[in-house]
């Protein structure tokens, strides 16, 4: 439950129109509902602003599809990350109106309120299309929580003038996410070129002395860009949010 539904059920209460008992049962399960496998956040929207958001890869098929039932039966907004492309279509029929398959960010979400929208956008640069899946999860995370994307991808430092054709949209934008494999040079280079706060993702492309992104984390945790931060391999939705929340945050301050 989000806080303006909260507002708006108080509201129903106080001018008569949902009684005392029918509102103890729309709040029955907050602050989260027990499924003895899992415990479903359903305060997360009121305690963090966003709603609920689920890491699928290693869990049971079933167990996935209770927990996004528990989510949707009660109408909140659910991120679903690293769904199984064969679990999709039978996720996306809990709430066939409201859910999409993103398939290369493999991600589904449901959204029953969408979210406030702001003005400036997130800017998503991946230095590869091997790099796209996490770039896509970070770039439907952040559309998740109302930033509008601009991408920017295969804009690495092998073919750096392909970066330099979109310094406009990282001009322009709240924040910035960059992902790279191999040795995760493009991160540097995007924060010595904006005032925008970077999140850096190393992914886990590259041939075997980059140890599954090893050596792109290194690189970006020692780069001389002031303004870049590192979250961890793969982890784009870890980028997306924090990116988003950064754009939120520093557009309300203005």
């Amino acid at each position: 439950m989000n806080p303006e539904r909260t507002r708006k059920l108080l509201e129903q209460i106080r001018g008569g129109e949902v009684s005392v008992d029918e509102a103890m049962d729309r709040l029955r399960n907050l602050p989260f509902e027990d499924l003895q496998f899992a415990k479903i956040d359903h305060h997360r929207a009121m305690r963090k602003g966003y709603p609920e958001a689920v890491y699928c890869e290693g869990k049971a098929p079933d167990h996935i599809l209770e927990i996004a039932r528990a989510v949707v039966s009660a109408r909140e907004n659910l991120l679903l990350t690293r769904v199984p492309a064969a679990l999709a279509p039978e996720i996306t029929a809990l709430a066939p109106g409201h859910a999409s398959h993103h398939e290369r960010a493999r991600c589904v979400t449901f959204v029953f309120d969408p979210p406030a929208p702001v003005a400036r956008h997130v800017a998503v640069v991946s230095a590869g299309t091997s790099d796209m899946p996490v770039a896509e999860e970070a770039a439907v995370t952040a559309e998740f929580m109302g930033s509008p994307v601009r991408r920017v991808y295969d804009a690495g430092v092998a073919g750096i003038h392909r970066l330099f054709e979109h310094a406009g949209a990282l001009h322009e934008a709240g924040a910035i996410v960059v992902a790279a494999g191999m040795e995760g040079a493009l991160a540097s280079v995007v924060g010595g070129m904006v005032s925008a706060p970077v999140i850096a993702v190393p992914t886990s492309v590259g041939y075997g002395a980059s140890f599954g992104g090893l050596a792109a984390l290194l690189g970006m945790l020692n780069t001389c860009a002031p303004g870049v931060a590192v979250v961890n391999i793969d982890n784009g939705f870890g980028a997306g949010y924090f990116a988003a929340a950064v754009n939120r945050r520093t557009q309300t301050a203005e």
